[in-house]
């Protein structure tokens, strides 16, 4: 396993892993719990949004909590606002302070002079594969090729692939980085339009694997939580076998 690379929310690494075992780990992120807005009452709405898509969005905002989530958490967020302008996600308040709103400047609606927006928002516990909302974020992969330059390979060859896996060294063209190829075959097409030997491009054992995060939850207790609820699984249907 090796990094790629780290931003605060997504996270890049190479591995030697099947593509079955990375689907299946990358499935049962949807498994692992998180806190949303699950239930809203509506006290008052002059904003331009229907009560139905006012509610979707609300829900769909990620929410931090301070302590243990169980199934039995119930959190109440209120938002209550009169002034001209957008109601922003950092409005809904939770007095007892064990939730987080991840991203405080997510605009929700727009209210206009003499406008009101007075809401009660429930916050429970639930996971992605009942609804998007419990997702605390995405796994994705893609092949890592084997990528082999001909003989006597031009220079041009370099500006013909979109993802600059070719660079130059010593007047010579040189594998810059066999990481970024997604197999576009630009490159082959370039040869075959100039008469020249292909480039071979193979697939190796290793892939590519991206993890976003949504703010709940850090990308490496995604991955981990998300292992760890398969093991659980598959553990389960090995005793009901015996």
């Amino acid at each position: 396993m090796e990094l790629i690379n780290k931003k605060e929310n997504q996270v890049t690494f190479k591995a030697e892993i099947s593509d079955s075992l990375a689907n299946a780990i990358r499935r049962y992120v949807f498994h692992i719990p998180v806190l949303a807005v699950d239930e809203i009452e509506i006290i008052n709405n002059d904003s331009p949004l229907y009560d139905e898509t006012l509610a979707h969005r609300i829900g769909l905002i990620p929410l931090k909590i301070n302590g243990t989530l169980t199934d039995k958490t119930e959190i109440t967020l209120k938002l209550e606002k009169d002034k001209e302008g957008y109601v922003y996600s950092k409005e809904l308040i939770d007095d007892s302070g064990k939730v987080k709103i991840v991203y405080d400047n997510m605009p929700i609606t727009f209210l206009n002079k003499g406008n009101k927006l007075k809401i009660k928002a429930f916050a429970r516990a639930g996971i992605g594969k009942e609804h998007s909302k419990f997702s605390p974020g995405i796994i994705f992969y893609r092949e890592i090729f084997d990528v082999k330059l001909p003989k006597d390979c031009p220079l041009e060859i370099i500006e013909s692939c979109p993802k600059g896996v070719f660079g130059e060294k010593n007047g010579k063209v040189v594998v810059k980085d066999s990481s970024k190829c997604d197999f576009c075959e630009e490159c082959i097409t370039f040869c075959q339009k100039n008469n020249l030997e292909e480039v071979k491009i193979e697939p190796t054992k290793e892939l590519l694997i991206t993890i976003e995060s949504f703010g709940q939850i850090p990308c490496k207790e995604i991955f981990t939580k998300s292992i760890d609820l398969l093991k659980k699984d598959l553990s389960a249907v090995s005793k009901a076998l015996k």
